[in-house]
């Protein structure tokens, strides 16, 4: 059996074999020579055909191939097949400009950016371009670029292949001779005045901003200017020393970080600001193109129903826009009356000139009182279309090969391959063995694509413990459809279908729209004037902004806050540490504190001893715990990997760390008790499943506790559908069931005829006994009340307790939790899940036919949501009215429960095919057949409903939608704005679980530690609980528990003298703060100031200066001294300093404030007192009123400061700077 530990087989290895097949060869010679040739190839199914054009593109016989597939979706499977075996740097996905169908007229950057990369390398490459060819790599992406620039020679690369689709083909583009004119090359050592370069990008449309976020801005601080071309994925950062280019980087939006060096760009603004004659894509084409399509006339056909579909949903898109506009147009509370663009007889737009208005695509000009019309092209509403007779007349000038079902006319050549698709087998591992024995029996030759080698261990384990004897080599890599070659006499199996998983291509368009994300997220963390803030020592407060005050040696930076009664307190940047935004339940606004009163430090010693008093049990049932006996599980048999190679995704990290997690405390003496935290959709319980499955291969019984009856109805249906070819059975107990079969599910439960039992609190009533009970399993513990958590707590004496909560949870409160059970975290979702398509309307009875109609064609569900009760009659009526064929139902928290849980069994049971509802079905409602979501008034919904909503769909291998409706935005408040504008941008499956933490409405936190503490939550902000959660839990370790946890205190490392000071304290009259010429935005100062603030560690001090470096160039003295105050303050606290005085150039240090402290009796002190015996004449030792205090001379600035201790560390000499 071969070995494929190191893989020892590529996809182009397999894509080289048809380099020397007959049929390649024939494919060669007749595409050779002139163009006009028309060839047939039959038999390529499933993905053949992107590993025979891999091979023809890497003989690089031609400069250029474009292959279009039938739809969208197809040629990005296309797209991703020749990517896995070519790699991307000469393979360039073409898609639409549109996000969605172009009649809803929603353009979409990242689409833009891929689209105008292809005309940038057509040009490059096009021998009749004015642009050298060696130009190419300015155009290259960051993901294959090499620091230097690579030119396309004319022969010894491969041929440029772009795969396209007849949506995408149909938009016209601008001309090559315009996109070479809006062009700006720049190279590194070329002279450029800057004044004139920042007026051009001005003229041609960029946007100038403070941080380049999106494609059409551009931003200036000192020497750098960073701009982002629609000509790449990522922006540009050209660094210049006066007039001159002295470096070129680009950078990630995410990271604001240089991801890689290039020596050339081209900077290219919009392709639809772009004023100029349209061509077809087709025209950029080198004469040599060889043109592969599939189905010729079908992709003509398409071509005509795009113009079709544009001209039908013209009216719509033009209403809505309307509709945008008038909104748009209220300025100082009065309405404009003036009807602003109108459309003409033949699709030309009206405008009117003089006073502009905005709108959503660009501007309207109105003359009061004059009419003045001028008429624009619409182009910059719908670009030009292809036609049909114009695709097939321009096909006449290339070489065309046509491959699928049959061809068009009669074809010059028809050259026969012979491939059939994979099988499907749906993990029937009886159906797999059958197949691929009779295939190696036929001499074949059996690869496994997988892009995950733990896939290809999993199936060897399984045919081993079925004792077959099936060899097989694994493929680095996968196709999107496996297949089987008689030419090749081999199989090309995928893992994911044989497996039953979904399988997720990637296109570089998602790369940017989740580059872009991390901005939006850090528009939410930003202190804005008037928000709500919390200091540790003074409570509640409004954030005032930044300002300048002066020094003895200049100036330094503060923010203000403002108390009750306007009462002002000046914070340190260097204690910003103590600031946190005040993050409590939304929509309640918390009473801001008056200083002085005392009231503030009453409420947090209050809360300091509830947490104190919670930590403290669950530490006693940690060291319980420690000494209970349990049932030790066996290993792993081959029936537990058929499951887990089964399970639909790719395994994540986090969830197969928490699956190894769990499995190893089961197999352990030890009583398992770990909870599992994830967010929804990430595979928690998938993680259960297995664990359940391990339990009843030992004869063991597991319980499944779920808090509502729906939910156990659910997982009733998901474990038996996971397990039903394995040999156990599975019930569930709840009110929805009969007495009868109560009665009989209780009766087989205590003779063992049920392996695993799923219910609500009736599981743990007296009349249900267990013959032998191994594993429980709890589903969100946290609403369950008192008496249940209770009657839990005698269960789990030795029983393994495995619990499960989708609340994210902050590692600041993993100690605690840990008191009562160990943890795994799941942070990443499943890699092969479609992300969520996000989209924001305004409200359109359009919107929603669509989508329902769309839901309904492929026997789907949907939600439709509305945050008012009173709303859901009429919404039911709108969708009956529109889809009258449509099944509707209503359901809202004042129905009665069994009301309730009839309609919402029947939505499960498919007999609904709309639910209208309110937000109560963000809790628990897993339907796996519903796939997209409306949200009405999207702008009432917090960020975490919507994430928790938004998470009810996508959880099947089905594409999700999810459509927020709501106002225009220019009528919202800035808030909802920003976040519906988020909630839009992180349309990836758990991109948005940081998201949601910003803005949880922190039941997550509270009610793990108990309900009462969700008042504090709310009292002191959310940020304060967990500095005071962390504050008394490292009391409780240095006091009550400092034996019990000895070897955790050891593992933190904590250091002698650092025990005996939580935190150091710094005050200065340097200059020290980030200057307005270095770091121009006041919020941007703010965050890097937090940033810094909360740094311990040297390595992460000197990654987040080289980061300032890359970012804002050469970094001042005052920068550099901020910086090297973290330092000082770290090595202060490992001195057991609680503050330093720097003024005057001298240095006060003032020791543990507790005399009778062991610190005074530690080597740390020793340290210092030796430094000062060697050092008389520079330092004095001083107690006044009780402090204890050493006061050093001459040291004039912090890098001295930082001497002086580090000396005394090392009980050194004074060092020769000071």
């Amino acid at each position: 059996m071969t070995c494929d530990a190191d893989f020892l087989m590529t996809l182009s290895d397999i894509s080289a074999k048809y380099g020397r097949l007959a049929q390649f060869k024939a494919l060669k010679k007749e595409l050779s020579g002139k163009g006009g040739k028309s060839i047939f190839l039959k038999g390529l199914h499933a993905s053949s055909a992107p590993l025979v054009f891999c091979r023809y593109a890497l003989e690089n016989s031609v400069s250029c191939m474009l292959v279009v597939l039938r739809d969208r979706e197809e040629s990005a499977y296309f797209y991703h097949d020749m990517v896995q075996t070519m790699g991307d740097k000469n393979v360039l996905y073409f898609p639409s400009a549109y996000r969605r169908a172009a009649k809803y007229g929603q353009k979409d950057d990242a689409n833009e950016i891929l689209r105008t990369e292809v005309l940038s390398r057509l040009t490059a490459l096009n021998p009749g371009s004015s642009a050298p060819a060696s130009d190419a790599s300015a155009f290259a992406s960051d993901a294959s670029a090499p620091a230097s620039g690579h030119s396309i020679p004319a022969s010894g690369s491969s041929t440029l292949v772009i795969v396209t689709s007849p949506d995408a083909l149909a938009e016209m583009v601008i001309s090559k001779s315009s996109l070479e004119d809006c062009s700006i090359r720049m190279t590194t050592g070329d002279s450029i005045d800057r004044d004139e370069l920042q007026k051009r990008l001005h003229l041609q449309g960029f946007e100038y901003v403070d941080y380049v976020y999106k494609p059409g801005q551009f931003a200036l601080r000192g020497s750098l200017l960073d701009v982002f071309s629609y000509s790449s994925e990522n922006p540009f950062r050209i660094d210049f020393f006066g007039d001159d280019i002295d470096s070129i980087r680009s950078f990630s939006v995410e990271t604001q970080l240089s991801v890689g060096k290039r020596d050339t760009v081209v900077i290219i603004p919009n392709m639809a600001d772009i004023s100029g004659a349209y061509v077809s894509l087709m025209d950029f084409l080198p004469a040599d193109t060889v043109l592969a399509v599939k189905d010729l006339l079908f992709t003509a056909d398409r071509i005509t129903s795009v113009g079709r579909e544009i001209a039908d949903g013209e009216s719509l898109a033009t209403r809505m826009r309307n509709l945008d506009a008038s909104k748009d147009s209220i300025k100082g509370g009065e309405q404009n009356r003036s009807k602003g663009r109108t459309r003409g007889s033949k699709g030309q737009i009206l405008e009117s000139k003089g006073r502009t208005l905005e709108s959503e695509n660009g501007t309207q000009d109105l003359k009061d009182g004059n009419m003045d019309f001028k008429i624009q092209n619409r182009t910059d509403e719908f670009p030009e279309l292809l036609t049909a007779e114009e695709f097939l007349k321009k096909t006449t000038c290339f070489s065309v090969v046509e491959f699928g079902s049959k061809p068009t006319g009669v074809p010059g050549a028809a050259i026969s391959f012979d491939t059939v698709p994979q099988p499907l087998f749906h993990k029937n591992f009886d159906l797999v063995s059958k197949s691929l024995t009779e295939y190696l029996d036929r001499g074949y030759k059996i690869y496994i694509l997988t892009d995950n080698p733990k896939q290809g261990d999993r199936l060897r384990d399984i045919f081993k413990e079925r004792k077959e004897n099936i060899e097989f080599e694994t493929v680095s890599k996968t196709l999107h459809e496996g297949y089987a070659d008689g030419l090749l006499k081999c199989c090309l199996f995928t893992d994911h279908q044989i497996f039953d998983r979904f399988h997720k291509y990637n296109l570089r368009s998602e790369r940017i729209r989740n580059g872009r994300m991390a901005l939006t997220l850090k528009e939410l963390q930003e202190f804005r004037i008037g928000d709500y803030v919390v200091h540790m020592d003074h409570g509640i407060g409004r954030f005032g902004g930044l300002v300048r005050v002066p020094e003895a040696n200049g100036y330094q930076e503060k923010i203000k806050i403002f108390y009750k009664n306007d009462d002002m307190v000046l914070v340190s940047i260097h204690s910003l540490h103590k600031v946190s935004k005040y993050k409590g339940k939304e929509g309640e606004e918390p009473a801001i504190n008056k200083l002085g009163t005392g009231a503030w430090e009453r409420l947090k010693e209050r809360t300091k001893g509830k947490i104190k008093d919670i930590a403290r049990d669950l530490i006693k049932l940690y060291a319980k715990r420690l000494e209970e006996k349990g049932f030790a599980y066996s290993p792993d048999t081959y029936i537990q990997n058929e499951l887990e190679a089964s399970f639909m995704y790719e395994d994540t990290p986090d969830q197969l760390k928490a699956t190894l997690d769990v499995k190893a405390d089961m197999e352990s003496s030890r009583p398992m008790d770990r909870l599992i935290c994830g967010d929804v959709g990430f595979g928690k319980t998938e993680v259960a499943i297995r664990a359940a499955l391990k339990a009843v291969a030992d004869n063991k019984q597991v319980a499944v506790l779920v808090p509502t009856t729906i939910l156990a109805f659910q997982h009733y249906q998901t474990f038996s559908e996971r397990l039903k070819d394995f040999p156990c059975r599975v019930e569930y107990l709840s009110r929805a069931r009969k007495a009868s079969q109560v009665s009989a599910i209780i009766e087989d439960l205590k003779n063992g005829r049920i392996d695993i039992i799923i219910g609500t609190h009736k599981l743990i009533g007296k009349q249900v006994k267990f013959k032998d009970l191994g594993l429980l399993i709890v589903d969100e513990e946290q609403k369950f009340g008192v008496s249940v958590k209770e009657k839990l707590k005698h269960l789990r004496t030795n029983v393994d307790v495995l619990t499960m909560t989708a609340t994210p949870i902050p590692r600041t409160l993993q100690f605690s939790l840990m008191g009562a059970r160990d943890l795994s975290v799941i942070h990443t979702p499943p890699p092969n899940r479609y992300p969520i398509h996000t989209e924001l309307h305004l409200f359109s009875a359009d919107i929603i036919r669509e989508a329902v109609n769309f839901e309904m064609s492929r026997n789907g569900q949907l939600f439709i949501v509305s945050n008012r009760i009173s709303s859901l009659p009429d919404l039911a009526a709108l969708v009956e009215r529109e889809v009258p064929d449509a099944r509707v139902a209503i359901v809202h928290g004042q129905m009665k429960p069994d009301e309730t849980e009839r309609v919402l069994t029947g939505f499960i049971d498919y007999d609904y095919d709309v639910l209208v509802a309110t937000s109560i079905i963000e809790n628990g409602i897993d339907i796996p057949n519903a796939n997209t979501i409306i949200v009405n008034q999207a702008q009432n919904f917090g960020l975490s409903d919507l994430h928790q909503m938004r998470g009810r769909v996508g959880r099947s291998n089905r594409k999700a939608f999810c459509y927020l409706l709501a106002p225009p935005l220019s009528a919202l408040s800035d808030e909802s704005r920003r976040r519906l504008q988020a909630i839009e941008s992180f349309t990836e499956l758990g991109s948005g679980i940081q998201l949601a933490l910003q803005d949880l409405d922190i039941r997550g936190a509270g009610n793990l530690l108990g309900a009462e503490q969700s008042g504090f939550i709310a009292d002191l902000g959310y940020e304060t609980y967990q500095k005071i959660l962390r504050e008394a839990v490292h009391e409780l370790k240095h006091d009550e528990f400092q034996e019990l946890l000895k070897e955790q205190e050891r593992a933190e490392g904590d250091t002698d003298a650092s025990v005996y000071v939580a935190e150091c304290t710094v005050e200065t009259d340097l200059e020290i703060f980030f200057p307005e010429d270095f770091v121009p935005d006041g919020n941007e100062r703010i965050l890097l100031y937090r940033e810094l603030d909360s740094m311990e560690r040297e390595t992460d001090i000197q990654r987040f200066r080289e980061r300032l470096q890359d970012r804002f160039g050469r970094i001042p003295q005052q920068a550099m001294e901020l910086i090297r105050l973290v330092t000082l303050r770290r090595i202060g606290r490992s001195l057991g300093l609680e503050k330093i005085f720097l003024k005057a150039g001298r240095m006060s240090m003032f020791f543990v404030s507790n005399l009778d402290s062991s610190y005074y009796s530690s080597d740390t002190f020793g340290s210092i007192l030796a430094y000062a015996a060697q050092n008389p004449m520079s330092c004095r030792l001083r107690e006044d009123n009780d402090k204890r205090s050493l006061q050093v001379n001459n040291v004039p600035d912090v890098e001295n400061a930082i001497a002086v201790l580090n000396a005394m560390l090392n009980s050194g000499t004074i060092p020769t700077s000071v």
